[in-house]
């Protein structure tokens, strides 16, 4: 049998980039075999193997031929006689589709991309060295997670262009309905994997530039072409507006939960009445209320979901608090559900500069609103409660009274924190 690396680990390492995950392919060799050698089988779909000591996957060279639509429709074929050539054929991008033949050292993972003779047939060297992403035969419209892999490569990549007959091939994918017959799991897998490279505004521009944008995330594209006001939007587009946001989360190096609100956070001006623009009034109640079906029809995460419905419905809120008085501040904190939450808070805030931030000029500008908050949560957080409660149950007071005792405590804890010369 000859082993080769291949895909992710080849590109990256002839990047300069740091590798990873090792792909590899075994070609010539039988499931018999593999396990004779210690290889345990973890494949559902096709052979893949777990390496008895590094437990990284090796996967019989195969070719795959369509049989239905979708990602799954597809039958397999791995024997002995399928040859390295055959398997890299089949892969998605010509970057991904250089292979090297393995060494007995790489055990290490110490190995030399310049002393390696690239096993290229597909031109992949040229189009990395050329920043380009494009398919490798026609047998890419087969699958419709490449659509959303290429947007992803290119957040990714953010230097790269897709290849003119790629992005062809890619409207004609969507056009015939490749994109409808994408599960909910793969397209949040891909989505959330993309929300987290360094340019997350080209995953979008690319979805949009081919028509999947408008059939995986209608809410999202239809923010392009909407305005608003230039005295706080100099950008003016709303989807403009939207990339620079996300941008902005990347710069931050947010977690995915926050970056996820980015994208959501403005949703309802995709629907704002022509004769309100470019004002938005009352866009945060119409955006919870897109976001939810964003979110149950692509399974979106819990504690993703319950931030992005909270940054959706507060965000201006937030954006305005420097003006509110002690208890609208704590009432503010009240439904962001700061108190039972704090950390959540923070990521409610961080997403909030994002917001404020992706703006065309504002970049580099101050969000005193995130620090402020900050300290008014720990002043309503000072009140002791249980006392409180204590005290209200003496007095005869319960339920809801003892509520309302609390909240004035903490109006009058922030009220003070607020005071000149208070820490």
């Amino acid at each position: 049998m000859d082993i080769y690396m291949v895909g992710g680990a080849v590109r990256d390492a002839l990047l300069g980039l740091p590798v990873q995950d090792r792909d590899w392919v075994v070609v010539g060799a039988t499931p018999e075999e593999l396990v004779a050698q210690g290889f345990l089988p973890v494949g559902k779909d096709f052979p893949v193997f777990l390496h008895p000591q590094t437990r990284e996957e090796y996967a019989l060279a195969r070719t795959e031929r369509k049989t239905a639509r979708g990602y799954r429709g597809f039958e397999i074929h791995a024997a002995p006689g399928v040859t390295l050539e055959e398997d890299l054929a089949r892969r998605d991008l010509t970057i991904n589709s250089i292979a090297i033949h393995a060494r007995p050292v790489w055990a290490e993972g110490q190995f030399d991309i310049k002393n390696e003779v690239l096993i290229d047939p597909w031109g992949g060297h040229g189009d990395l060295q050329e920043k380009v992403l494009r398919h490798v035969t026609g047998a890419f419209r087969e699958d419709p997670v490449r659509v959303l892999r290429i947007a992803r490569f290119a957040a990714r990549f953010a230097d790269f262009t897709v290849a003119p007959e790629t992005l062809a091939l890619m409207r004609e994918m969507v056009k015939d309905g490749e994109a409808d017959a994408l599960v909910a799991e793969r397209v949040w897998q891909e989505l959330a994997r993309g929300l987290m490279e360094d340019t997350p505004s080209r995953m979008f521009e690319v979805l949009r530039a081919c028509g999947a944008l408008k059939k995986l995330l209608p809410e999202v594209d239809r923010l392009w072409g909407v305005p608003q006001g230039a005295e706080y939007h100099p950008e003016v587009d709303t989807g403009i507006h939207l990339m620079m946001v996300l941008d902005m989360a990347a710069r931050l190096h947010t977690g995915l939960a926050v970056r996820f609100a980015c994208l959501g956070h403005d949703l309802g001006k995709g629907t704002t009445p022509a004769e309100m623009l470019p004002r938005h009034i009352g866009h945060e109640e119409r955006g919870v209320r897109l976001l939810k079906g964003v979110c149950e029809r692509l399974r979106v995460p819990t504690d993703c979901r319950e931030l992005a419905e909270v940054v959706a419905r507060e965000h201006g809120n937030i954006h305005r608090s420097a003006g509110f008085s002690a208890a609208a501040l704590v009432r503010l904190l009240e439904r962001c559900d700061a108190f039972r939450k704090p950390q959540r808070f923070a990521e409610v805030l961080l997403a909030c500069e994002c917001d404020a931030r992706g703006r065309l000029g504002l970049e580099e500008s101050a969000y005193p609103q995130r620090e402020r908050l900050g300290r008014v949560l720990q002043a309503a957080q000072s009140v002791a409660t249980e006392p409180v409660a204590q005290a209200a149950q003496a007095a005869g007071l319960a339920g809801t009274k003892i509520g309302e005792m609390i909240h004035t405590a903490r109006v009058r804890a922030v009220q003070q924190g607020l005071e000149p010369g208070a820490d």
